[in-house]
């Protein structure tokens, strides 16, 4: 039986963050406080290429912080990548987790797609 899901991602486990910054090539986050444009933020820092400042990423509060000056300080495609690679990489820790194995296909328009092997090692 096959299931479409669609996932509303927050970023609540630092494991996943850190293979979803693997995946996309950035440095390992860490955890800190920083100075944003106008703020600060406090959780793991993620810094993305070519941004001005990090993303910041609670994942006690599951926020997300940044300023990227609607576009003008980073490109929103990154922290987008950032976000599609975090829910791929959490999606198949807690398949994997459960005794599931898991399959990917980079699809054509960009997206991801997860297969679950529910009570089978395919």
């Amino acid at each position: 039986m096959s299931h479409i899901v669609v996932i509303n991602t927050v970023i609540r486990d630092p494991v996943a963050l850190r293979a979803a910054c693997q995946r996309i090539n950035v440095p390992e986050p860490q955890w800190k406080t920083v100075s944003l444009y106008s703020d600060q933020a406090t959780g793991y820092c993620v810094e993305l290429p070519k941004w001005r400042y990090p993303v910041v990423c609670n994942t006690q509060a599951g926020t997300v912080s940044y300023d990227n000056f609607q576009g003008r300080w980073g490109e929103q495609r990154e922290l987008d990548q950032l976000m599609q690679a975090y829910a791929c990489e959490k999606a198949k820790l807690e398949a994997r987790r459960n005794g599931h194995t898991v399959t990917e296909q980079a699809l054509a328009d960009g997206s991801i797609k997860l297969t679950v092997h529910v009570g089978d090692s395919a």
